[in-house]
C-alpha cells in the first residue's frame, strides 16, 4: 500500500482526534505515488503524447486540440502527457463513465481533458482557467479514483480534502462529489460557517472519503480534534484566488501543515497573480502548470455579449426596468450590488412584478439556501447579490447578469458577468458605469477588446480623463459590502449624501415599475 495508509488515528478520552503538524513540505521522489492510481481493478492508462486521434473531437491531434482550446503547458524537464479527448480514453471505472454520460457530457472539457492523464499520474497541478470551465469534475473524477485504490478507513479521516472560500462553492462541489461519486459509494461531506456543527461532525464521524470545507471551519473543527487530516492524500486549493483575496492564507496554511508532505496537490485559480504564485511555489512540488487561454492578462468569457453602459446613479433604476422587461419570462437573471442595503431594497421593489429574492453576507444559511433553491427551479428568477454571488454560484442557464453598481476591481467584474456563458453556452452582461467608478475605465476597456467586444465613446472619453472622471476628487468611495469609504468628507456628511442618492434612485426605479410598493425614507 501508500505511505500514507500506515497513519493511524490517535484518539484519547471523548473521542478527541491529535493532530500533530506536519513538517514543512518537502520535495518528494515517491515511486509508489503513481502507483497509488494505477492499482486496483480498473487503472487509468495514461496515454503517449502521440495517441490516435479521438473521434469526439473531429479525428484532431493533440497539437491541433491544445491550439483550438488555447491550453498550454509549464512542465520543464518532462513531457506532459496528452489530453483525454473524449471520455472512453480516459479509462475511468464504468460507473463513473456511466455517471458522465447520464448527465449529458458528450466530451470533456478542455481542463478536464488536460488535467485528468496528470493528476492520474500523481503529478502536482496548477490550473488556470476561466470560471464556468467545467474545473470541479478535472479535479473530483481523480480523486474519486485514488479514493477507490486507497481503500482507507473513512472514519479515520478523509481521503480527499477540497479547500474552497464560500459556503456556496463549497455546497456546489459537495453537490456535484455526491452526484458523480454516488455509484461509486464514495462518501463525502462539507462543513463551512454560518450552519451548526453537529451534523457536520456527525457527518465526520460516521466517515467521509471527501471533505470539502471552507478554511475558516475546517480549522474550528481541526482545534477541537474532531477530524485528522492524516490520511489526506490529495488535496485541493478550489478559487486559490478568491481564496487569497479574503484572507484566507494563513488559515490555509494552518490547514497544510496538518496534511502529510507526500500529499498530492492541486490548485485551481481563475487568475494568475504574484499572490498565487507565491502559495503555489510554498504548498507545490513540482507542479505541471496548464494553462487555458491566456494567464498574463484578466480576460472575460468571450461566449458573453457584454454591454458597458455609461449612466448616472439616478439612471438606473428606468434602465434596470427596461432590460428586465426585454427578458422572456421566466429568464433568470443575475443583479450584483456593492451593498446589503441595495440588495435588500432592489429586491422588495422588483419582487412584485418580476419575482426576486437577495442574496448577502447578513443572510443566514438556510435563507441562502432556500434563495438559491427558488432561484435554480425558476420560482424566483431574478436574484440581487452582493459578491457573494459573484464566483462559485453555478446556475447553468442564467440568461443575463448585471452590475447595477460596479465592483471594486475588474477580477471581481470577469467573476460576475461569468455567471452567465457557462458550460459551453452564451450569455448578455450589462454594466452600469458611473463616474465614481472611471479609476476602472482604463482596465475596463482592455477587458472589453480582449474579449471582441464593443467599447463606446463615452467610456473611452473616461480612460482620458483619468482616475476621477474630470470632476475633482470623488465624493465617497465604492466599497464591497458597505456604503463607501471615507473619501473626501467626513463619514456623516457622506453617509448623508449617500442616503439621499439611494432613495432619490429607488423613487426613480418605483416611478417606473407600475405598483411598485412605496419606499421608506432611510
Amino acid at each position: 500500500m501508500t505511505c500514507c495508509s500506515c497513519f493511524q488515528r490517535h484518539t484519547e478520552s471523548g473521542n478527541r482526534v491529535q493532530n500533530a503538524p506536519f513538517a514543512d513540505h518537502k520535495a518528494r521522489n515517491d515511486p509508489s505515488f503513481e502507483q497509488r492510481f494505477s492499482a486496483g481493478a480498473n487503472p487509468a492508462p495514461v496515454p503517449s503524447t502521440n495517441p490516435a486521434p479521438q473521434a469526439d473531437n473531429g479525428n484532431m491531434s493533440v497539437d491541433a486540440y491544445r491550439k483550438k482550446h488555447e491550453i498550454t503547458i509549464i512542465c520543464p524537464g518532462r513531457e506532459a502527457p496528452s489530453p483525454f479527448m473524449s471520455f472512453q480514453s480516459t479509462g475511468f471505472p464504468s460507473e463513473i463513465l456511466r455517471e458522465v454520460q447520464q448527465a449529458g457530457f458528450k466530451a470533456p472539457s478542455p481542463i478536464q481533458a488536460q488535467s485528468w492523464p496528470i493528476a492520474l499520474k500523481g503529478s502536482d497541478i496548477v490550473a488556470v482557467a476561466k470560471t464556468g470551465s467545467g474545473k470541479t469534475l478535472g479535479y473530483l473524477l481523480p480523486g474519486f479514483i485514488l479514493v477507490k485504490n486507497l481503500r482507507h478507513n473513512s472514519r479515520d479521516g478523509p481521503t480527499v480534502l477540497v479547500l474552497s472560500p464560500t459556503r456556496e462553492l463549497a455546497t456546489q462541489i459537495q453537490d456535484e462529489a455526491i452526484k458523480f461519486g454516488r455509484s461509486s459509494r464514495i462518501s463525502s461531506t462539507c462543513l463551512y460557517g454560518g450552519a451548526p456543527k453537529g451534523p457536520q461532525l456527525r457527518d465526520l464521524e460516521r466517515g467521509a472519503d471527501i471533505v470539502v470545507a471552507t478554511p475558516g471551519r475546517l480549522n474550528d473543527i481541526l482545534e477541537m480534534g474532531k477530524v485528522s487530516l492524516r490520511q489526506v492524500a490529495y488535496l485541493v486549493l478550489d478559487e486559490a484566488d478568491r481564496m487569497l483575496d479574503m484572507g484566507f492564507e494563513p488559515q490555509i496554511r494552518k490547514i497544510v501543515k496538518q496534511v502529510q508532505p507526500k500529499r498530492q496537490t492541486l490548485m485551481f485559480t481563475a487568475t494568475w497573480p504574484r499572490e498565487v504564485r507565491k502559495i503555489a511555489s510554498d504548498l507545490l512540488t513540482n507542479p505541471v502548470q496548464v494553462n487555458i487561454g491566456n494567464t498574463d492578462e484578466l480576460v472575460a468569457n468571450k461566449s458573453i455579449t457584454q454591454h458597458v453602459e455609461v449612466t448616472t446613479s439616478f439612471e438606473k433604476g428606468r434602465r434596470l426596468d427596461q432590460i428586465l422587461r426585454q427578458q422572456e419570462p421566466g429568464s433568470k437573471v443575475i443583479i450584483f450590488c456593492s451593498t446589503k442595503r441595495m440588495c435588500d431594497q432592489l429586491s422588495r421593489n422588483l419582487s412584485r412584478q418580476y419575482g426576486a429574492s437577495a442574496i448577502h453576507g447578513d443572510k443566514s444559511q438556510a435563507e441562502r439556501d432556500s434563495v438559491l433553491s427558488e432561484f435554480r427551479t425558476g420560482r424566483c428568477p431574478i436574484l440581487v447579490a452582493t459578491d457573494v454571488a459573484a464566483r462559485g454560484l453555478d446556475v447553468k442557464d442564467i440568461r443575463v447578469v448585471v452590475n447595477y453598481d460596479f465592483p471594486t476591481g475588474v477580477e471581481d467584474y470577469v467573476h460576475r458577468i461569468g455567471r452567465t456563458g457557462r458550460a459551453g453556452a452564451t450569455g448578455i452582461a450589462y454594466t452600469f458605469f458611473c463616474d465614481q467608478d472611471s479609476k476602472y475605465a482604463s482596465d475596463l476597456v482592455k477587458i472589453l477588446e480582449g474579449a471582441n467586444q464593443n467599447v463606446s465613446p463615452e467610456l473611452r472619453a473616461m480612460v482620458g480623463r483619468g482616475g476621477y472622471g474630470g470632476r475633482g476628487p470623488r465624493r465617497w468611495a465604492s466599497s464591497n459590502d458597505s456604503y463607501g469609504g471615507q473619501g473626501a468628507y467626513g463619514s456623516q456628511t457622506r453617509d448623508a449624501i449617500i442616503t439621499a442618492a439611494v432613495a432619490i434612485n429607488m423613487v426613480a426605479l418605483q416611478a417606473s415599475i407600475p405598483g411598485m410598493a412605496p419606499i421608506p425614507i432611510l
